[in-house]
C-alpha cells in the first residue's frame, strides 16, 4: 500500500511538472515548482524549505521519490530495464527448453538480464565535493555551472528542448545539445547503476542525506524474520541495503519501498525509530550510526563547458517572391532581463536555469543564452516578440526568486531599459517611407513623431521617463535586420515614479 500510494503521488508531480515545463496549466500546477528544494534556496523561499526538511526528517529522503522530477524520471527507466531484463530472460528460457527437447546442449549459460543490484559503500568524496562545488556556483554568480548539475534544472533542460522541438522552436543549439548530454549521462546511470544519481552526484540529494539520517520514521530489518534470501539488496535502486549486516544507509536510502514489496518474509517494515540513527553503534533496527566527526567537506575543481554556436537563421519566403530578413540581436549598452526581476545581477544569481519561464512566455521574448558566463540561464531580446504590458507569466511561474510575482499595475510602474533610436537605420528619417510604427503601437506612449528642423521630416523622439523598456518600438520596427530602436536595459530596475 505504502509504495503504490508513493507511486501514484510521483506520477502526480511528474505529470504535473512536465506540463508545466512544456508550457501547459500553470495555474493548476505551478505550486509544484515552488516545493523544488534548489529553487526554493535561491529564492530563499524558506516556508518551502522548511516543509521540504521537516518531511526529510520525518519521513526520510522520500522528496527525492515523489517531489523531485528527476528523481521520477529515474525511477521510469529502472523500471523499463527491469521489464526488459524480464523479457530477455523469458525469451532464454523458452529456447534453452526447446534446445533441451531437441538434446541440444547450449555452448554456455548467459547471466541473467534481469538488473540485480548489490550494496555499494557511500561516496562520501565525490558527495560532498561535488556539494562543496555547488555552494561555491551558488555564492560567486556561477549559478549556469550549478544548474549543469541540478536536478530540477536538467529534468526542465529536457522536457523543454523535446516540447520546443516537437513545436518547433524555442530551442537554441547549445540548450539541444546539453539537454541531450544530460539525458544521455541520466539515462546511462539509471539504466547501470539505479539511483546512483540521486545517492552519489545530486547535490539536493546530499544535503537531504545530512537530515535524513536522523528520520524518524525508516524501513528496519528484523534479524529474526530474515533469511538472507537478498530479494532486498538485489532489488534496491539505491544501493543502500547492506544484506550480510542487516543494514540500512539512511543517508542514500530513499523511501521507494521496494523492499518491503519485496521480502516475501515480511522482514523488513516501515516504522517510527526515533532518533536511535545518533547512538554510537548498530541497534537491532539495522540504523547505522552517524560518524558526523569524519564528514569533511572537500573542495573540486569543475571545468565549465565551452558555449555551443547559435542556431543558424532560416529564411522565410514572402509568397514566394522576396525573402523576409529575420530581426537580428542588436548590441545593448547592458542586458535586459524581465519584469521582476529588480536586476541584472540578482536575476542571474538566482536564476537555476530551469527553463521554466522560457517555456511559458507566451511573447517568445526568453530564450538559453549561449553566452559562457551565463549559459543556459535567459537571454531577453525582442526579435520574436515583445513584453505585453498585461502579461506576468514569468513572474508568476519563477520558484527560484529570479523575478518576483508581480501585478499588471505593478509592471505598468516599473521601468527596465529604455530605446533609443538609430536615425542612421530609421526609414522614416531616410525618407523611403512615412513609418511611424515605434510612435503608434508604444504602450506607454512615450515614442512622438517630431518634425525635423533640417528637412521637416517627422522622425521617432523617444520620452526616457516614460519608455518602460517593453521592446514594442524595436519589435515592430520594420528596419532589417537591425531594428532602426533599440532597448538598452537598466542594470538596476526602477519605478518610472521615483
Amino acid at each position: 500500500m505504502l509504495r503504490k500510494t508513493r507511486i501514484t503521488l510521483a506520477l502526480l508531480f511528474a505529470t504535473g511538472l512536465t506540463l508545466l515545463f512544456c508550457g501547459i496549466g500553470a495555474q493548476w500546477w505551478g505550486w509544484m515548482a515552488k516545493l523544488q528544494f534548489l529553487p526554493s534556496c535561491m529564492a530563499l523561499n524558506f516556508g518551502a524549505i522548511a516543509v521540504i526538511l521537516l518531511i526529510t526528517f520525518i519521513l526520510g529522503r522520500i522528496y527525492c521519490s515523489v517531489i523531485c522530477p528527476l528523481g521520477v524520471y529515474q525511477d521510469l527507466i529502472v523500471f523499463l530495464r527491469r521489464r526488459w531484463g524480464k523479457f530477455v530472460d523469458r525469451r532464454r528460457a523458452v529456447r534453452l527448453r526447446e534446445m533441451k527437447q531437441k538434446g541440444i546442449k547450449p555452448a554456455k549459460v548467459r547471466p541473467t538480464a534481469t538488473k540485480v543490484f548489490a550494496y555499494k559503500g557511500e561516496h562520501k568524496i565525490v558527495r560532498y565535493a561535488v556539494l562543496v562545488f555547488a555552494l561555491v556556483c551558488a555564492f560567486t554568480s556561477l549559478q549556469f555551472l550549478l544548474a549543469l548539475i541540478a536536478p530540477y534544472s536538467a529534468y526542465g533542460r529536457m522536457v523543454h528542448t523535446v516540447a520546443g522541438l516537437a513545436g518547433k522552436g524555442g530551442v537554441t543549439t547549445g540548450l539541444a545539445v546539453t539537454a541531450a548530454i544530460t539525458f544521455l549521462v541520466i539515462t546511462f546511470l539509471a539504466w547501470n547503476r539505479g539511483r546512483a544519481y540521486c545517492t552519489t552526484i545530486c547535490p539536493v540529494g546530499t544535503v537531504l542525506s545530512l537530515v535524513s539520517r536522523f528520520s524518524l520514521f525508516r524501513p528496519v530489518i528484523d534479524e529474526s524474520k530474515c533469511i538472507a534470501c537478498g530479494r532486498c539488496f538485489k532489488r534496491c535502486k539505491a544501493s543502500c541495503i547492506d544484506g550480510t549486516a542487516h543494514k540500512i544507509d539512511y543517508s542514500r536510502c530513499l523511501v521507494c519501498f521496494d523492499c518491503l514489496d519485496n521480502c516475501t518474509e515480511k522482514a523488513i517494515r516501515y516504522k517510527f525509530v526515533g532518533l536511535r540513527g545518533a547512538s554510537a553503534g548498530p541497534d537491532k533496527t539495522g540504523t547505522k550510526p552517524a560518524d558526523l566527526s569524519r564528514r569533511t567537506f572537500m573542495a573540486t575543481v569543475a571545468l565549465a563547458g565551452t558555449a555551443l554556436a547559435a542556431q543558424a537563421q532560416n529564411k522565410r519566403l514572402d509568397g514566394g517572391l522576396a525573402p523576409v530578413i529575420d530581426k537580428a540581436e542588436p548590441e545593448r549598452s547592458e542586458r535586459l532581463v524581465p519584469f521582476g526581476a529588480l536586476s541584472v545581477k540578482n536575476f542571474y544569481d538566482r536564476c537555476t536555469a530551469c527553463q521554466l519561464c522560457v517555456s511559458n512566455c507566451p511573447n517568445h521574448v526568453l530564450r538559453p543564452s549561449t553566452d559562457i558566463s551565463h549559459f543556459l540561464q535567459p537571454l531577453m531580446g525582442y526579435e520574436n516578440g515583445y513584453c505585453r504590458p498585461e502579461c506576468t507569466k514569468c513572474s508568476e511561474i519563477c520558484p527560484a526568486g529570479a523575478i518576483l510575482p508581480i501585478t499588471r499595475e505593478q509592471k505598468a510602474g516599473i521601468k527596465i531599459g529604455t530605446a533609443k533610436v538609430n536615425l542612421d537605420l530609421c526609414l522614416a528619417a531616410k525618407g523611403e517611407a512615412g513609418c511611424g510604427n515605434c510612435s503608434r503601437h508604444c504602450p506607454s506612449g512615450a515614442i512622438r513623431m517630431v518634425a525635423r528642423d533640417s528637412d521637416g521630416r517627422k522622425v521617432p523622439v523617444v520620452s526616457e521617463e516614460q519608455c518602460t523598456g517593453c521592446g514594442a518600438c524595436e519589435f515592430l520596427c520594420p528596419s532589417r535586420p537591425i531594428s532602426a530602436i533599440t532597448v538598452n536595459g537598466l542594470s538596476i530596475h526602477r519605478n518610472k515614479t521615483s
